[in-house]
């Protein structure tokens, strides 16, 4: 198992269309021997969506962890003085999310956990999925590309012709991506 003993923070933000590609990257860390921690926006907590409920979303992410997901600021502060996590994972990571951790806003129990892993020393994975990291979030990211211990999944253009600011990890990275974090590595290529 390539994940044996790791304890890894999944942190789930509201692009509600993605949730149904990271939940099998979710059960395959899970399947490599993580123990999985999930954290969730208070949007994924609370919003029921034409993508599903949120009590839907809870039960699934329930079932693949054993664990309830963490949904309060004050329930993903420990992670900072327990020092627990080995990793923590953002996917999928809005333009919202991403804009707020370029610019240290810690309002939501996702950029609470991010924060606390970082104060850590410890790497943070974000695959990104936003319709506007070409346009108005294009300098969070690029404020983000350089910000030490922060490790991105590899992302492209999801559909530049119908929506050409729009970008999206390739999910299925994720784990090799991991991987490379934990030795202190970004994976290339990183625009795919």
């Amino acid at each position: 198992m390539l994940l044996e003993g790791l304890k890894i923070g999944f942190a789930i933000t509201g692009s509600f269309c993605t949730l149904d590609k990271i939940m099998p990257e979710i059960e395959k860390l899970k399947n490599e021997g993580a123990d999985i921690y999930p954290i969730v926006s208070y949007s994924v907590d609370q919003m029921d969506t034409k993508f599903g409920s949120a009590e839907e979303w809870r039960n699934k992410i329930i079932e693949i962890t054993g664990k309830k997901p963490v949904a309060s600021i004050t329930g993903a502060e420990p992670i900072g003085p327990g020092a627990f996590l080995d990793v923590l994972i953002v996917a999928p990571c809005t333009g919202n999310t991403l804009a707020k951790l370029a610019n240290g806003i810690t309002d939501t129990p996702v950029t609470m956990a991010v924060k606390a892993q970082l104060r850590n020393g410890k790497p943070v994975v974000i695959a990104i999925s936003t319709n506007d990291g070409l346009g108005a979030n294009a300098k969070n990211l690029g404020l983000l590309l350089n910000t030490k211990n922060i490790y991105f999944v590899p992302f492209g253009q999801d559909d530049p012709v119908k929506k050409r600011n729009s970008l999206m990890a390739k999910m299925d990275l994720i784990l090799p991506t991991v991987q490379n974090a934990l030795k202190g590595v970004q994976i290339q290529p990183l625009l795919v």
